[in-house]
Formats: structure tokens, C-alpha cells, sequence
């Protein structure tokens, strides 16, 4: 073990408890977990010197109150800046690289049906702005579009936005977050305009989805299902609706700490904790077969 990844448990404790109380959508909550941590870590329930350990146990921790899958200590193998929010950017740059921008595969399925897959994140729009409305632009002149989230875990909402604005004709609401930065609600809105062609708002859409959907790939497949947009083809996804940031408590350790929470203006709610619900639920791994076949169908009839 190198020396930078052994751990003082008390100092990222203490950071950890701070950011909890400062900045955690759900204050009493926040007031909930610091206390348990602070009892645990006097308890000697985080008496370990090794980086990675540590993540393990307090995440275990944070997510034993509410269940919320975005909060967590994670542990990353390099060595991260301290910026914040630059932990997770650095170490999702590669994905990025690899992944030609976050659409590996775009195809033309036969009768006409288009298949775009999103993986393995929806990148940052400054990042992926460009292959998100190359493929969607391509993808336009099919007669029907399934959008494969399957192995998608999340990412950016303004990317969301984007990739709706593509699939409705007129500017529409998808969805608001809440912030408890100065208890404000910012509302999300397609895009009037788009680079290239739309695929429109009266065309098939189907959207798969699978137990690995999380996050801002939720957000894209409940807007567009509240919407009336898409058809939801899959598995009832993890149920993670709270945006969060990072903040490097120690060099290879980062908190995850949800500052926001999303309210569909449809529905009133979101999808944290329930996962979003397939309208057609069948095996994630069956899910292309059969949206395949319900969307030539439909423009069969």
C-alpha cells in the first residue's frame, strides 16, 4: 500500500459530516446521518488506515437512513484533484474516449426502426454535445426510434434536455429540481432549436431500460414516459432522482452529496426509490427483441 492511499478515518469524517450538514437536499436527514456517523466513528467502526475500506464502510452507512444510491464516500484508484466536482470529471473522461463520445452504436433495424444506444454515461453537454446530434440527426429520418439506456448510468441533465429537444416538436417542460443552494427550483425546457435534423414528436419512440439505468438516464426515460412521449421497454430501473456534486475530502477519496431533487411537472414527483416503471416489462435482455417487434407493428397498422 502506497503511503497517500493510507487514511486519518477522524479528518474525513469530520469533512464528511460538514458537507452533509451544509449541503444535503434533505437538512433533517443530513442531521440524521451526521449523527450516525459521528456515533459509528466513535464506536471504532471505521478503524482502518486503507482508503478504499473506508469508502466501503461509510457508504454502507450514509445510504442505511433513506436508501439514497447518490450518496456515498467514493473511493477512486488515482490520485484526484481537489476541485471540486473534478474528481468524477476526470475519472469518467476516458469512458468518454471509448465510448465515441457516449453513442457507441447507432443502426438501422430492419422495417425502418432506428436504434440508438446511450452508454455508458449521458457525458456533459460541453463534452458530447456534437456525436449526441450527429447520431440524432442520423437517426432522424428513421419511421421509428428505440433509444437503448440498458447500460446507461447516468450523467448530465442538460444532455437530457438535449436529446428530448430531438424527439418533440414545440418547447416543452420536462422536468424542475429543486435546490436547497438558496431554496430555489430551476425548470428544465427542450430546446426551441437543434443542430441537424429532429426525429420529431409524432413518430415511435421506445425507450429500454434496465436494473443498471440510474440517475440522469432515469430522468430521460420518465420525462419522455410522463410525456407520453415513449414507450418504456424493460426493467424497473435503480431509482436515483437527487443530482449531486463531489468534494475531495482526502486524495483518493470523494463525497457524493445529492444538493438537488427533481420534480416531474407531470407526475408531481420522481422516480427516486421506485425506479422508473416499464410500461412493457420484460428481461432487459429480451427488451431490444421486443421493442423491436412492438414498434413495427405499430407501423404495420
Amino acid at each position: 500500500m502506497t503511503t497517500v492511499t493510507k487514511v486519518q478515518p477522524g479528518r474525513v469524517i469530520d469533512e464528511t459530516v460538514r458537507l452533509l450538514t451544509e449541503h444535503y437536499v434533505f437538512p433533517d436527514t443530513a442531521g440524521q446521518l451526521a449523527e450516525l456517523l459521528k456515533r459509528r466513528h466513535a464506536e471504532g467502526a471505521y478503524a482502518v488506515d486503507d482508503a478504499e475500506e473506508l469508502a466501503r464502510l461509510v457508504t454502507a452507512d450514509l445510504r442505511s437512513v433513506n436508501g439514497d444510491q447518490h450518496l456515498s464516500l467514493q473511493y477512486h484508484a488515482g490520485q484526484v484533484p481537489e476541485k471540486q466536482g473534478a474528481a468524477v470529471l476526470e475519472s469518467i473522461r476516458g469512458d468518454f474516449d471509448t465510448s465515441l463520445g457516449g453513442v457507441p452504436r447507432v443502426e438501422l433495424l430492419d422495417g425502418g426502426v432506428a436504434l440508438l444506444e446511450l452508454a455508458p454515461m449521458l457525458f456533459p453537454l460541453d463534452w458530447s454535445a456534437e456525436p449526441l446530434a450527429a447520431a440524432l440527426a442520423l437517426a432522424s429520418r428513421a419511421q421509428a426510434l428505440i433509444v437503448d439506456l440498458r447500460a446507461n448510468r447516468g450523467g448530465d441533465p442538460d444532455a437530457v434536455a438535449f436529446i428530448c429537444s430531438y424527439l418533440l416538436d414545440e418547447r416543452t417542460h420536462l422536468n424542475s429540481m429543486y435546490w436547497r443552494d438558496g431554496d430555489r427550483t430551476e425548470q428544465s425546457w427542450s430546446q426551441p432549436h437543434v443542430p441537424g435534423a429532429r426525429f420529431g414528436g409524432s413518430k415511435p419512440v421506445y425507450v429500454l431500460t434496465s436494473n443498471h439505468t440510474f440517475s440522469a438516464a432515469e430522468e430521460l426515460a420518465y420525462d419522455l414516459q410522463q410525456l407520453g412521449r415513449a414507450v418504456v421497454v424493460g426493467e424497473r430501473t435503480r431509482g436515483g432522482a437527487h443530482p449531486r456534486e463531489g468534494w475531495t475530502v482526502h486524495p483518493h477519496l470523494e463525497a457524493s452529496i445529492p444538493i438537488g431533487r427533481a420534480v416531474n411537472p407531470v407526475s408531481g414527483t420522481n422516480w427516486e426509490g421506485t425506479g422508473v416503471q416499464p410500461d412493457i416489462a420484460c428481461d432487459a435482455s429480451g427488451a431490444l427483441d421486443r421493442a423491436h417487434s412492438l414498434a413495427r407493428a405499430q407501423l404495420e397498422d
